[in-house]
């Protein structure tokens, strides 16, 4: 008999669309050369749109969703992996098309699981999550591009969000001078706690008019939210300076002009955190448990959930009413 195990499950059938807290069997998870005991998984937007019926994540039902994950590895057939490894697994098709965090037990392929860093625990692992690896690698990828904290102020726009906040926190603890954008008035004092210097409105970052070049004001930007505000915010880019790009809750359309791009060599840096290629995301993921580990990352948790209150923190997420990073137990 196999054995039962607690997990989040979507479905969409001839009955209508559920997503509820079940149990399932452990052979009802997809097939693949290891198994993690999951210890904590996260919430993040496209793990709520996973959890609605026109989120446009899943294509075939039933699933767990879940993109991250972090435990402990009970069995592998893969020679990188033993039992008693601690992992990260995050990206690739999890919580999208491979059964994902959400259950008490996940089997992945051992090509998208990274050994848990020396620096970091599993808890501290998924406080990061895809978020904090997103952050990560967008201030990784700007300081390639020679952004450093002696050349001006950065910019984070959605600094309430999972990847803002984590990049707020990540460049003050490496020194940097930055400008926190929220369009919540409420949440500024718990921007100037992970390290924001400024805050200010999201009106500030884009107005009702963009200018195709205005007024220098940044030296670079982490932008998790495109749309209409990336055109503004590189219109306001220093000379040479770098936008690092990850999302689109502001929209897919970029209302830009060449103009920062060949007058000001302003750099345009897209950040894609799903299909990162290994060697990158250890690097990654090593920074994050050493330099890139900011101090009080406790901070950046807005709560830790039981698997039972995780369809709650799912609406919310989607709703746009969480900050910062919520974590699932189990």
């Amino acid at each position: 008999m196999q054995k039962p195990i607690r997990a989040f499950v979507v479905n969409k059938d001839e009955h209508g669309f559920s997503a509820d807290v079940k149990t399932i069997a452990l052979g009802d998870l997809p097939k693949a050369d290891v198994r993690i005991k999951v210890h904590y998984s996260s919430v993040n937007y496209k793990d709520g749109l996973a959890s609605i019926p026109n989120g446009k994540i899943v294509k075939n039902y039933p699933f767990v969703p879940g993109i991250d994950l972090a435990g402990i590895v009970v069995s592998s057939e893969d020679p990188r992996f033993r039992e008693g490894d601690e992992v990260i697994a995050t990206s690739y098709e999890i919580g999208v098309s491979h059964f994902g965090g959400y259950s008490e037990f996940a089997q992945i392929p051992g090509d998208w699981i990274v050994p848990l860093p020396k620096g970091l625990t599993l808890r501290e692992a998924m406080v990061f999550g895809t978020a904090g690896f997103t952050a990560a690698l967008s201030v990784h990828r700007l300081e390639e591009n020679g952004v450093s904290p002696e050349k001006g102020k950065v910019l984070v726009t959605g600094a309430t969000g999972g990847v803002g906040s984590i990049a707020v926190s990540i460049l003050a603890k490496r020194g940097y001078h930055v400008v926190a954008s929220t369009g919540k008035e409420s949440e500024h004092d718990y921007l100037y706690k992970l390290g924001a210097k400024e805050v200010i409105p999201r009106g500030e970052v884009a107005g009702d008019k963009i200018n195709a070049l205005d007024k220098q004001l940044w030296q670079a930007a982490v932008d998790p939210v495109g749309g209409k505000s990336l055109a503004s915010v590189l219109s306001k880019i220093s000379y040479g300076g770098s936008v690092a790009v990850s999302g689109l809750t502001g929209g897919t359309d970029v209302p830009a002009t060449v103009f920062p791009f060949i007058l000001r060599g302003v750099n345009l840096l897209g950040i894609d955190s799903v299909y990162c290629p290994m060697e990158l995301r250890k690097v990654i993921w090593e920074r994050l448990g050493n330099d890139l580990k900011p101090d009080g990352l406790e901070d950046s948790i807005d709560e830790e959930i039981g698997l039972e209150e995780l369809p709650a923190a799912l609406s919310k997420i989607v709703a746009a009413q969480m900050r910062g990073r919520v974590i699932v137990r189990f």
